[in-house]
């Protein structure tokens, strides 16, 4: 972002850049495999980074990276999206037979006349079609029915966006951001972006996600934090 003032409604971060990452996750659990957010679209494979606003970039698309650990796109059976924006969705359509999983206010908002801001209807092409099996998420959801893997509600950012909860056996219990905050700094500064769809929505949700944390001893990862990405085993290396 060579233009980061869009991540607080407050002005901190007038005048600043700052560089982000894009994380993904896959999670296997027994015979399934899940995937959380599918990152950037594959059109910007190679871009080279120039001096607009936001200037996404990748370097390596999933189904390539998923190939080095012997996965298919096929393989993966459930696709869940933090929220509908093109840096979390953006290669979603790569796995059109999983099942996706979203936020239902953000699955109703991609039906609206006018598209969301960030959102893009062909990259959810598989499933707004009637083609691909979506589950609409409404509230938390327990994916697996264990407890090891539970999708959090945290809408603010969009109106459906949500986090997720894994326990993982040795590592402990993990949560993924999605886009509740986009750098550690915002929590203590209760930074609102701009472009979030509510306010006080938002607050509540990092809010949230801070005191579960603390509650059950979790570790948060930011997922477009640079600095949050070795807290877990960096790929192909797994966490456990």
């Amino acid at each position: 972002m060579n233009d980061a003032s869009p991540l607080s409604d407050t002005g901190i971060y007038d005048g600043e850049a700052r560089r982000l990452s894009v994380g993904c996750y896959l999670i296997r659990h027994g015979k399934e495999l899940m995937l959380w957010d599918a990152g950037l679209p594959s059109s910007l494979l190679g871009k080279s980074a120039d001096q607009q606003p936001i200037s996404p970039t990748l370097a390596v698309d999933l189904p390539t990276q998923l190939a080095r650990v012997g996965i298919r796109p096929d393989d993966i059976t459930r696709l869940a999206l933090s929220h509908y924006h093109f840096d979390h969705a953006g290669q979603a359509a790569a796995f059109p037979k999983a099942t996706l999983m979203i936020g239902a206010a953000d699955w109703a908002a991609l039906h609206s006349k006018q598209m969301p801001f960030g959102a893009d209807p062909d990259l959810f092409g598989p499933w707004l079609s009637g083609k691909g099996k979506v589950d609409p998420i409404e509230g938390d959801r327990d994916v697996f029915g264990d407890g090891s893997v539970i999708i959090l509600a945290a809408p603010g950012h969009t109106p459906g966006s949500t986090a997720l909860l894994v326990r993982l056996p040795e590592t402990g219990p993990v949560i993924l951001s999605g886009d509740v905050v986009h750098l550690e700094a915002q929590w203590s500064l209760s930074a609102v972006p701009s472009w979030n769809t509510d306010r006080a929505y938002s607050l509540a949700s990092m809010d949230r996600l801070q005191k579960l944390a603390a509650k059950i001893g979790a570790t948060i990862i930011v997922q477009h934090d640079p600095a949050d990405i070795p807290k877990l085993a960096t790929f192909p290396t797994a966490s456990r």
